[in-house]
């Protein structure tokens, strides 16, 4: 691929796939879905992938491709993006890689340390001890074993600390050998960063009243039926929440102020991590979507990657 990956990005409710739909659909260009949770088949509601009507009318790739049971790295997201704009680009059509997951782009732009083996029935016990811990202690766990990846998800969090706790190595050290070396080549990048500022706030409450309103509680209900607990696609931000709140019965209020909650905290970590690892990168334009001219920015953002 001769020009750069035109990716994106920002938090969790912030507009991006408003902006890509406008550019896919004037343009073309498939939309390739760089969203942990949008992998999972029957988590729809509450990882707000796109409609069929959207589908129908772009096409778009990394939606829907996991059952809810599979563990999907980083490392593994990458290889099929690679794939999936390497198919767009033997079409002859443009590509944009749209999401939120800010490990999983930073692997596609420069792919991942090679991380040391680890016995499996020390991981297997280590996995099952720290399953039992929730995401804050986890974290403050991680605050200590590896600060650098602390902002992360639960899933991130969960390797970090395995492999600190398993081979005494941070995984962050790790990565960052390899990037000096220049092991990993690093592959060009065009970022859009959306986000609206303060104003996010908003936008993510209405649209926590938009997924409750379409039926959030009886899809979570309807996959209590089927998945295991266990299942990582349960990680999904307000998923495990909901799962609890159906449990207790009645009114969903205690759940969905803990999914208003939490989906805050997440998109405060996104933040955090856009803002700290896109730093040192040289083509970064941010975009409140909310400008007049919106649209327009973006669409200039994307035609100009093309001959960047």
């Amino acid at each position: 691929m001769s020009a750069p990956i035109r990716i994106i990005a920002g938090p969790t409710g912030a507009g991006k796939s408003t902006l890509a739909m406008a550019i896919a659909e004037a343009s073309g260009a498939r939309i390739i879905s760089a969203d942990s949770r949008q992998i999972y088949r029957g988590f729809d509601i509450g990882t707000a992938k796109p409609t069929h009507a959207d589908r129908a009318l772009v096409h778009h790739e990394g939606i829907d491709v996991a059952e809810p049971t599979e563990r999907w790295s980083a490392a593994r997201w990458a290889k099929e993006a690679v794939r999936w704009l390497d198919d767009a680009a033997r079409a002859d059509v443009p590509a944009l890689v749209v999401g939120g997951t800010g490990l999983w782009l930073r692997a596609l732009v420069t792919p991942l340390a090679e991380e040391p083996p680890m016995d499996p029935a020390r991981r297997a016990d280590l996995q099952a001890s720290l399953g039992q811990h929730d995401t804050p202690t986890l974290r403050k766990l991680v605050e200590q074993l590896d600060p650098e990846r602390a902002h992360l998800g639960r899933t991130q969090l969960l390797r970090a600390a395995e492999i600190a706790l398993l081979t005494g190595k941070r995984q962050s050290d790790l990565h960052r050998a390899q990037a000096a070396s220049g092991a990993a080549a690093r592959r060009e990048a065009r970022w859009l960063i959306v986000d609206p500022g303060p104003p996010l706030q908003d936008r993510l409450e209405r649209r926590l009243d938009a997924m409750f309103a379409d039926g959030w509680a009886d899809e979570v209900r309807h996959l209590m039926r089927s998945v295991p607990e266990d299942a990582p696609a349960w990680n999904a931000c307000g998923y495990r929440e909901i799962r609890d709140g159906v449990r207790q019965g009645g009114d969903l209020s205690a759940a969905r102020d803990a999914v208003r909650i939490s989906t805050r905290q997440y998109a405060k970590r996104q933040r955090t991590w856009f803002r700290h690892q896109l730093n040192d990168e040289p083509a970064v334009l941010r975009l409140d979507p909310r400008a007049p001219d919106a649209v327009a920015q973006a669409s200039r953002w994307f035609k100009e990657g093309a001959h960047a």
